[in-house]
Parts: structure tokens; sequence; C-alpha cells
């Protein structure tokens, strides 16, 4: 599961506040605002305490949020899921979302999955991206779950419509199965590219491997191998060992050994082992092989910055496929 931070920055947009100070000589949520974003927690808290006592969930939100991550205060989970809770409570989706994943999580103990589900259901429904991912990733068997692929297929839709990767990703990976919707190469290839000019390496991986194959889109073994090679530079063992492939026989790339077994090499220290591949370097030269290892000695991922507006998704694997 990739690693997420947490949505604090989604709960503050969510807040719908100004970070512009307001007239009143009463501290209001706006100054609490301001002072988040100057990472001055503790006068966050300081602010934001009386406000969320009083009854602002946005401000109820904002605690749950520094108690969650120890910020400006000690951290203390089960105090955020209180603070969370009533925020949820008064119809704040941000605080919705986080209070689901921290049963989900098993942050109070067991997991929860119950109570989680519920308050995950409540943000998508009011239209929280993540929490629509995350639903869609729940209905797919997240967790152990009994899979409803149309279900999730539902909520994978909502999040991609709203631009989010990973739901994109995921939605194409549904129609390229037939899961839950009718199997169709093409929406998935549409899917895949549109996660894959975002910056997602899987995405990147299988729309390179459509492209390549001519499976839903025109057939290009060039450009298919560009976006192998895009998700092969972010890190992706299985992008190194297709590319790894493709240049040992010259196709969409030029014949190149030594570039053979630097992917090959890299793919294999990914976790991604090739035993044909293993036979390439047994031939090459002695000069060639210390090139090849060399390189993948040398090589630095790409890091991977995900072009959109919505926040990461914060529970389960993104692949659904297996």
């Amino acid at each position: 599961m990739r690693a997420v931070r947490h949505a604090i920055a989604v709960l503050l947009v969510l807040l719908g506040a100004s970070s512009a100070l307001g007239a009143s000589k009463k501290p209001t949520f706006e100054e609490a605002v301001a002072l988040f974003s100057d990472k001055n927690y503790k006068a966050a808290y300081d602010v934001a305490s009386p406000l969320a006592t009083a009854g602002d969930v946005r401000a109820q939100a904002m605690l749950g949020a520094l108690y969650e991550e120890g910020r400006g205060i000690g951290k203390d989970v089960k105090t955020a899921a209180t603070w969370y809770e009533s925020a949820a409570r008064g119809g704040h989706v941000g605080a919705m979302f986080a209070l689901a994943m921290i049963y989900l999580d098993g942050r109070l103990g067991p997991p929860n999955f119950e109570l989680g589900r519920r308050w995950l259901t409540a943000a998508a429904e009011g239209g929280h991206t993540a929490a629509q991912h995350n639903l869609g990733l729940l209905m797919a068997g997240a967790g152990g779950r009994q899979p409803n692929w149309e279900e999730a297929g539902r909520w994978f839709q909502a999040a991609a419509a709203s631009g989010l990767p990973d739901a994109e990703y995921n939605l194409g990976v549904m129609y390229l199965e037939g899961r839950g919707v009718e199997k169709s190469p093409t929406l998935a290839a549409e899917w895949f590219k549109r996660a894959a000019l975002k910056g997602l390496p899987d995405a990147a991986l299988d729309y390179g491997v459509l492209v390549f194959r001519g499976d839903g889109v025109q057939k290009d073994e060039k450009i298919g191998a560009q976006w192998l090679t895009v998700a092969a530079l972010r890190g992706n063992a299985v992008a190194q060992n297709r590319l790894a492939r493709l240049y040992s026989a010259g196709k969409g790339v030029p014949l190149n050994m030594v570039e053979a077994a630097k992917w090959h090499l890299l793919a294999q220290g990914g976790g991604k082992p090739d035993p044909e591949l293993d036979q390439l370097l047994d031939k090459l030269s002695p000069t060639d092989r210390e090139k090849a290892e060399a390189q993948a000695k040398a090589f630095k991922p790409v890091a991977v910055t995900l072009v959109t507006s919505s926040a990461p998704p914060k529970f389960g694997p993104r692949r659904i496929k297996q």
C-alpha cells in the first residue's frame, strides 16, 4: 500500500475559511486557520479550542486533526476521534472521512468495519472525493470483505469525475477486466491515460502495455515503450522488467543489451525476477556487465508528483487488480 499523508489540508479546504483575519475582538476561526497555515499549531489550538467547545464544527474538525497528528498538543487519537465525531454529527464531511479512517485503520482498537463504512459512506455521499475512492476500495474487497463490484465502480466513477488519479486508474482496471462493468479495453485505455498523464506510475505502465499491443487503442510500439519508460523511471519494477525485455528484443526501442541488463537488475532489485533475462546477464561481456551494474547502481527513481487537486487516498491498496 502506498504510504499517504493525513488529509489535514483537505480538512482545511473543506472548512471554507478565508485566511484573512476578522475584525472582531474575539478570536475567530479564520485566525485559527491563519495560524495553522503558518505552522503555529499551539496558537491555532488555543484559538480553535473555545470555538470548538462552543459548537463550531470547523474548529472541532481542526482540533481533531491537531490531536490526531500531535501538532500543538499531545498526540491523542481517542480525543481526536471525539472531536471528529462532534464535527461529523454536525455535518462536516472532512471529519466524517477522518473518523472513518480511524475506525478502519484500527487506531482505537480492533478495526471497526461497520462504523468505518458508515462514516465513510456519509462522507462519500457528501461529495468527499477521497472518501468516495476509499469506499470504492472497500466495495472492491479491501479489508477482506466480499467484493461488490457494481458499488465499487459507482464510487470509483464518482471520485474519478473529480479527477482523482487513483480512482481513474482503478476504474480503468474494472473496464479492462470487466468487473462490475461491461468489459471495454477502449474505456480502460482512456481512464489509464488520464491517470498516467497526472503522474501515476501504475497507470503509465498499463496504458503503455495497451498502446504497445494495440488493445483498445491504436497500436504504436514506440509510444507504448515510452509510457513503459515513464513508469520504469519512477521505480515501477514491473515496467522495468517489461522495458528490459523490449531492449533485449529491440521492440519499440533500439536493441541494447546493456540497457536491457540495467533494467533487469533494477526490476530484480524491486522484487521482479526474470530467469530468462538472467541468461542475458550470463552472456554479456565483462565490460558490458560492469556498465549495466554501474548504471543500475547509480539509478535514482524520478519523484512522483500527482497532478490533482483532490486528497490522496488513505486506505487500502491503490491497485484492485490481483
